[in-house]
């Protein structure tokens, strides 16, 4: 089993958070159940709104009738056998109850110890006390599953466990069978290890089922009441109901071995009850016919009689027998052709869906590749255009570098043009100033010159 681990508890021999052994996310469930519950609407829709234990165990009390994974009449497992048969629930699906909904439910609460001692020691309904029971099975580690359920195993509490009804048991026999059967209806417990299992059977062999008053009472009345079989036989009946899944076309060992196995301790202890009725009417009929024989005055005819009619039985018999031994090897060897016929279809059938399979294979290979292509394509188109885009911009930033160079070589050129300019005006203004300063100096020398004169 995939993720077979447990989760450790609170420091303490015993903490409030419990372990969880096996997948955390799927509760050990069979696929096909945990799929139908997923999508039910009633656990997406109705279970949805409710967020609290407490919500949860009511709504436990009012809706639970029985504790099968399916609802009655919504699997079709007639006619399949094997892997496809009603027992390891991976045929097809139906009708997921709506107690293995509550029971995920319960799963997604994340109960505490406190919480699933609420729910296994419950007044109100057996139903919340055996769902919170399955729980434990489906949740707890094995080797703890003894110590859980060792308090409850001589519970006398009863319910009927089955979809439709017809299979009245006590949570003590329930317990029993969750812990020495793998099977539960049409879906299977997780495995327990194999010494873990061995230590759980010694322990129900030493602690023997107690016999009930009722039990003791009942035996005592059928005891008593020789002379009417037809009633017990027809309240019997009335009481145990057939199965609904059993086909009468399908051999009569094959559905006893699977109803009894389906239907527990009860069921077994109502069989073994029926054998000694039917094994008491028949030592009372021979009784009978011997006294009778005793009786008869004619006995030497009688006897004769019977000789004759033993032989001519006994002829019938025998021809009987040979015509259906000619007949049956004609049978045998019809089933054998339509035999070797299924499975030459069911070979062809295999090698298609193989095929197809092989096909669908090869299709999503091939999407994939497209797809992973398209996405290479994508990633280098993208990149190819980032490096168009940050190729343009390095050229409009070169572009840019240039024109700027040549305005600052333009506008250096007008700088030194305009100081040439500049120099050249204050080179005539100081030659112009020193012209007229000695024209004046000169015109003062004459001015002078003529004063002395």
């Amino acid at each position: 089993m995939a993720n077979q681990a447990v989760s450790k508890t609170a420091p303490g021999k015993h903490g409030n958070v419990l372990p969880l052994w096996g997948n955390e996310k799927t509760m050990n469930l069979n696929p096909m159940i945990l799929t139908n519950v997923l999508s039910s609407p009633y656990f997406k829709v109705q279970l949805y709104e409710l967020k609290t234990y407490h919500e949860v165990v009511d709504e436990i009390y009012f809706k639970v009738t029985h504790v099968e994974p399916w609802e009655k009449g919504s699997r079709k497992t007639a006619g399949q056998t094997g892997m496809c048969g009603g027992v390891r629930g991976v045929g097809t699906g139906g009708i997921v109850s709506t107690a293995f909904c509550l029971l995920y439910k319960l799963f997604t609460l994340k109960l505490t110890r406190k919480q699933l001692m609420g729910l296994i020691t419950h007044t109100d309904s057996p139903y919340i006390r055996a769902l919170g029971f399955m729980y434990i099975r489906y949740t707890q580690p094995p080797a703890d599953l003894i110590e859980w359920y060792d308090g409850f195993l001589d519970d006398e509490e009863e319910l009927d466990v089955k979809a439709g009804g017809g299979c009245v048991m006590t949570i003590g026999e329930m317990l029993r069978s969750f812990l020495t059967k793998l099977e539960w209806f049409s879906t299977l417990f997780p495995r327990i290890p194999v010494p873990v299992q061995k230590a759980i059977d010694q322990q129900m062999k030493s602690r023997p089922r107690k016999v009930t008053p009722k039990e003791v009472t009942e035996e005592e009345a059928t005891e008593a009441e020789p002379g009417r079989p037809g009633e017990r036989h027809r309240s019997r009946s009335s009481r145990r109901s057939q199965s609904p899944r059993r086909s009468p076309k399908r051999s009569r060992s094959r559905s006893h071995h699977r109803d009894r196995d389906r239907r527990g301790p009860s069921f077994d202890r109502e069989l073994e009850r029926e054998r000694d009725r039917q094994r008491k009417e028949r030592d009372r009929d021979r009784g009978e016919r011997d006294r009778r024989r005793s009786r008869s005055p004619d006995k030497p005819q009688e006897r004769r009689e019977r000789r004759k009619s033993r032989s001519s039985s006994r002829d019938r018999r025998i021809e009987r027998r040979d015509k259906e031994r000619d007949g049956g090897d004609d049978r045998s060897r019809r089933k054998d052709r339509d035999y070797h016929k299924d499975r030459g279809s069911e070979r062809e059938r295999s090698r298609d869906r193989k095929n197809r399979e092989d096909k669908e294979d090869r299709r999503h290979k091939d999407d994939r590749e497209r797809h992973r292509d398209e996405r290479k394509g994508r990633r280098s188109t993208r990149s190819r255009s980032r490096e168009k885009k940050h190729k343009s911009a390095d050229e409009k930033s070169r572009k840019r570098e240039r024109s700027h160079s040549r305005e600052r070589e333009r506008d250096r050129d007008r700088d030194g043009e305009s100081r040439s300019h500049k120099r050249s005006r204050s080179k005539e203004r100081s030659h112009h100033q020193r012209e007229s300063s000695n024209d004046y100096n000169k015109h003062s020398e004459r001015r002078r010159s003529q004063s002395i004169d």
